[in-house]
């Protein structure tokens, strides 16, 4: 049986549930960090490649990983949880899902042209070699509903600005933006509409 005064600090107070929720994450971030593998010149030389794949391995690293995402939202998002989680083609797929059933909200998915059957909006992006374009269905989002964008990496920030739009022409509310990590340099955070852009583990 635990000790109630070991939760206790030097002052005989006990611990309060932000400094928790720090600690709770800081630890959660050593095991992920301690996942990642890196695989320089890909896919072009001069690039250094932070492979996530391990933490989807690794059952462990991947129950943290989810974990950790939701512990950076009640430490984000306070007094606020979102009410959809919008994950972006492909690899927000890989663990917008789970978020999404750990806080108890649905999941929507961005995905490219043509990849969703029914009525679909449409909100266009640019990629390094050209444009293209991604859709939601009309019916993923309900009009005023607080939206929290989901990827793996912000590099030029195009994608979630696009995702962005799609949420907006839905009519709801982006509350903020949430990715593993972050390519330094690109300046992805810039080009999105305001709203808070967490990063997981940005200094990794």
């Amino acid at each position: 049986m635990s000790d109630p005064a070991a939760a206790q600090d030097a002052s005989g107070r006990q611990p309060s549930s932000s400094s928790a929720t720090a600690a709770q994450l800081a630890s959660a971030k050593v095991i992920l960090r301690n996942n990642l593998r890196q695989f320089p010149d890909f896919p072009i030389p001069g690039i250094d490649f932070v492979d996530i794949m391990p933490l989807f391995a690794n059952p462990e690293a991947h129950a943290t990983l989810v974990n950790a995402l939701e512990l950076q939202i009640t430490q984000t998002f306070t007094n606020s949880k979102p009410d959809v989680i919008v994950g972006l083609d492909a690899r927000g797929f890989l663990f917008g899902p789970g978020l999404a059933l750990r806080l108890g909200v649905p999941f929507a998915a961005v995905r490219k042209k043509g990849k969703l059957p029914g009525p679909c909006v449409t909100a266009e992006y640019v990629k390094e070699y050209g444009k293209d374009l991604f859709q939601m269905q009309q019916d993923a989002i309900s009009e005023g509903q607080k939206v929290l964008v989901v990827d793996d990496i912000i590099a030029t920030g195009g994608s979630a600005k696009a995702a962005a739009d799609l949420v907006t022409q839905l009519k709801g509310q982006v509350m903020g933006y949430l990715f593993i990590l972050e390519i330094p340099g690109l300046n992805g955070r810039d080009k999105l509409p305001a709203a808070p852009t967490t990063i997981l583990l940005e200094d990794a």
